[in-house]
């Protein structure tokens, strides 16, 4: 693609105009080649950038050269572009059709340029959308709705009651809308009853899904992934749980039944959310963080660590005084 063409892209500034060069991906300056396009946010790696094959570089207004051997995109957010770069650069995949080894049930409704791998099995009355893309084993539920240009990699299990909008990202090993952990004890026998599961589970538009996550279905309700949710490998969302738009959830998070998280919130890797808590908007979980089951977590922007998490302040001033004891401690018995 042009310089011109993909600065219009990303709303950037191209300096100077006649660098009309080609380009053809992204790379990091140390493996740029004469079609590659790096970006820098610093002094150091603006340095690193200008050194390089690159063929032109993307970088922020004031960090920007006022003169330059090499073409440069000037932007607000650099590293922003450089993302919807790689984006716009990178192939389209492949239109397969379908694979005459998957098995499509005839009451299917696929939209145009659909493809579906080997192996792979579409229920009764499941929906997909046009110029999606469904991996080889994966296992489309029956009724499930699937929106417009998704990506669903190779052997994820979409259940019945499951519903994803458009351009949603499906990593392999993905479970959705599987069963969620909900029994009622009988007291006299000890033996545990299954409470229905009999909700749905509403993946909505931009969500990315990593690898081996599971989310379950609601109970008698919803569960909701909103607009724009990121979520990394290893996470486990329960049943009736429900997540803003555009918050990030890093690996190996588990999120209990019935419990919330408000839109922007961040959540670090290793965090345990107890059923029925709810972390409100903005709200910065440190990785390794708990809440505990019914609490309420709020302060937008304010960084939350421990287990019970609270404030990092007041978390770091725990551990000053723990220490103080234990030195103390040790005195006592020198």
């Amino acid at each position: 693609m042009k310089l011109s063409k993909l600065a219009q892209a990303l709303g950037a500034e191209l300096r100077p105009t006649g660098a009309d060069v080609e380009t053809e991906g992204v790379a990091s300056a140390a493996a740029a080649t004469p079609a590659s396009l790096v970006f820098a946010e610093d002094a150091q790696s603006l340095a690193a950038a200008l050194a390089s094959r690159a063929a032109a570089v993307i970088v922020g207004p004031k960090l920007a050269p006022a003169a330059s051997d090499k073409a440069l995109l000037v932007v607000g957010q650099p590293r922003l572009a450089f993302a919807r770069a790689a984006r716009v650069l990178k192939p389209a995949d492949p239109e397969t059709g379908v694979h005459p080894a998957a098995v499509v049930d005839p009451s299917a409704s696929l939209g145009e340029h659909v493809s579906v791998g080997a192996c792979a099995v579409i229920e009764a009355g499941a929906e997909i959308g046009a110029g999606t893309w469904v991996g080889a084993g994966t296992v489309v539920g029956r009724g499930v709705r699937i929106g417009a240009g998704c990506h669903i990699y190779p052997r994820v299990a979409i259940y019945p009651g499951t519903e994803l909008g458009n351009n949603v990202v499906v990593h392999a090993g993905a479970v959705l809308g599987s069963d969620g952990f909900g029994y009622v004890r009988d007291a006299a026998t000890g033996e545990y009853l299954q409470f229905p599961q009999q909700g749905r589970l509403v993946i909505e538009d931009g969500v990315e899904i990593g690898a081996n996550t599971t989310i379950d279905r609601g109970a008698l309700e919803e569960t909701r992934i909103e607009r724009g949710v990121k979520i990394d490998n290893l996470v486990h969302l329960g049943h009736n749980v429900r997540v803003g738009r555009n918050v990030v959830i890093a690996a190996q998070t588990g999120v209990s039944g019935s419990s919330s998280i408000g839109a922007n919130a961040i959540v670090g890797g290793q965090v345990g959310i107890g059923d029925h808590a709810h972390v409100e908007e903005g709200v910065i979980l440190g990785s390794g963080s708990g809440v505990l089951t019914n609490k309420k977590v709020k302060g937008a922007g304010v960084v939350f660590w421990g287990r019970p998490a609270r404030p990092l302040r007041q978390y770091l001033k725990e551990l000053a005084a723990l220490a103080r004891l234990a030195r103390a401690s040790d005195k006592e018995e020198d």
